[in-house]
């Protein structure tokens, strides 16, 4: 049995997945407007262990993560370069999953720009 803190009711409350065996995490991910830092991966990294976990205790794991805070970041980070946002920012992801590999990190099934 996996418990889990529920900071709603503030106690431990027993796991029970929505469907048996399988488990569908959808994670808030990294701000990539610029190259990695620590910040950036802390969550990254504390998930990717949650993840494991999972898998390890069985479940099937269908893991999605976004990048966020597109509007605001990134936008101004391109304006005050005057760069490209697409090329800018698409750098900036790929320096997010080279970092993320060398820390050993599972890469996501799917990643979302919102």
């Amino acid at each position: 049995m996996i418990k889990i803190y529920d900071t709603m009711t503030r106690s431990l409350r027993e796991f029970v997945p929505i469907e048996e065996g399988k488990v569908r995490m959808y994670v808030c991910g990294p701000t990539v407007y610029n190259y990695i830092h620590v910040g950036n991966a802390r969550s990254t990294v504390a998930f990717d262990t949650v993840r494991r976990y999972f898998e390890y205790r069985g479940f099937e794991v269908n893991y999605i993560s976004n990048f966020t805070d597109v509007d605001d970041k990134i936008i101004n980070r391109a304006k005050e370069r005057r760069a490209l946002l697409p090329k800018k920012w698409l750098t900036s992801i790929s320096q997010l999953f080279v970092r993320m590999s060398q820390l050993w990190v599972l890469s996501r099934l799917l990643s979302i720009r919102e």
